[in-house]
């Protein structure tokens, strides 16, 4: 594993997707470096629209990118947007690492998701296993497209030596996480439920499946911190997985949410609802060799989520 020094002060960083809960992180993350943060909102370019970020970077010229934007969503945003889903993440991904090369950016980091893995890779997913096996049908679409993003950061590293590295965080949660009541993911979904449970009184709480599953968790400003620390010591085509290395059941993980939020009422487990995954649980050993690890115990990431989930 190649392990490079990168010195990130003084230089120009883009984050794309600034307004998401990986890029409003990342921001956190580098304003404790000396570095001069750009950030472009939708209405300034549209990262799906091939000439507006050509334009974008020609006029802007970032030494260092965060490629954290993405079209994201839940189990049935990703079932049912599957052109969308597709088609966007493909164009984010092949605009913004093109218009990289083509402006001479010192290095960019695509980030991609755990959904990248095939369905049925042995646990914990190791990086080597992207590509070997099909995917979880659900999310095809996306996974393909952040695949696509991987090959490609590959590909300009391999053809013009450009120092374009991949990561891939596991669950992530905290602030600026999407709480809708269909679209969120499982741990915006617990917090909002539960907390909805203690303001009505209500005697239960159902929660989907079987309970038995188990899931990894990582705080995001831990992703952040990670993403950071990989982009000043990390340069090689592999890409990185970014977690805990620790996985709970979700019937565990809803324990936690609940005392946090303090909802004392009974959790039941609506075994008609679909489990998922047995397990997803990534091998982080890499990123252990490469000197990071997480810092935030989940008590302590749902508590802080929780507040920032009752000031927004």
């Amino acid at each position: 594993m190649a392990s490079l020094a990168f010195e990130l002060k003084g230089k120009s960083v883009y984050v794309a997707g600034h307004r998401g809960m990986v890029g409003s992180a990342l921001l956190r993350r580098l304003a404790q470096e000396d570095v001069r943060l750009l950030t472009a909102s939708r209405s300034e370019v549209d990262l799906c629209n091939q000439a507006a970020v050509f334009d974008w970077f020609a006029h802007n010229r970032p030494q260092v990118v965060f490629l954290a934007a993405a079209k994201v969503g839940g189990i049935v945003a990703n079932d049912t947007l599957r052109a969308e889903f597709i088609y966007d993440n493909i164009a984010i991904a092949a605009n913004v690492i093109h218009a990289a090369h083509l402006n001479g950016v010192e290095k960019l980091m695509f980030l991609g998701s755990s959904c990248i893995y095939p369905k049925l890779a042995p646990q914990p997913l190791r990086e080597d296993s992207v590509l070997t096996g099909p995917l979880e049908p659900t999310n095809e679409p996306y996974a393909i497209a952040k695949i696509a993003g991987i090959k490609m950061a590959e590909a300009y590293r391999s053809q013009y030596g450009s120092d374009f590295i991949s990561v891939m965080p596991t669950n992530l949660y905290g602030p600026g996480d999407n709480y809708h009541p269909e679209y969120s993911h499982v741990v915006a979904a617990l917090i909002r439920r539960f907390h909805e449970a203690k303001l009505s009184g209500a005697a239960s709480v159902a929660v989907w499946g079987t309970g038995t599953p188990r899931r990894e968790f990582l705080y995001v400003d831990d992703m952040a911190d990670a993403c950071v620390h990989l982009m000043k010591t990390y340069s090689a085509p592999e890409l990185i997985n970014i977690g805990t290395g620790e996985d709970v059941t979700i019937a565990e993980f809803a324990r936690v949410v609940a005392d946090i939020v303090g909802y004392r009422g009974a959790i039941t487990f609506d075994t008609s609802r679909p489990d998922g995954t047995p397990r997803k649980l990534l091998d982080v050993s890499r990123l252990s060799e490469l000197g990071w690890c997480a810092q935030t115990s989940l008590d302590d990431g749902i508590r802080r989520a929780y507040q920032a989930f009752l000031s927004s």
